[in-house]
């Protein structure tokens, strides 16, 4: 049986760097990425989600679907999230080819 790369297998599936298919992914696995890390800071924070909601005045159930995948996040939210978890999110803007 032949191997196949992960970088092979993703750009068979989405296609090239720079395809539209490809950047809808890629940008979806870095906002899932993200989600993980605020996840994973609040464990380590020893916070609960109701704690961390009050905290940036949202509530318990925005912190859950946020964590989730199950609602967009506004800028504003994830750099209230980070300040309370006392991280640093840094964001790159790059233009598309068209």
């Amino acid at each position: 049986m032949k191997g196949i790369r992960l970088n092979e297998l993703i750009e068979k599936s989405y296609g090239k760097i720079g395809d539209p298919k490809r950047n809808e992914f890629e940008q979806e696995l870095r906002i899932e990425l993200i989600r993980e890390e605020i996840k994973k800071l609040r464990i380590e924070n020893n916070l609960t989600q109701e704690e961390l909601g009050k905290m940036i005045g949202v509530q318990r159930a925005h912190i859950s679907k946020l964590e989730n995948n199950s609602q967009n996040v506004t800028i504003g939210t994830l750099m209230k999230v980070f300040n309370a978890l006392n991280a640093q999110i840094n964001f790159t803007v790059v233009k598309r080819a068209v």
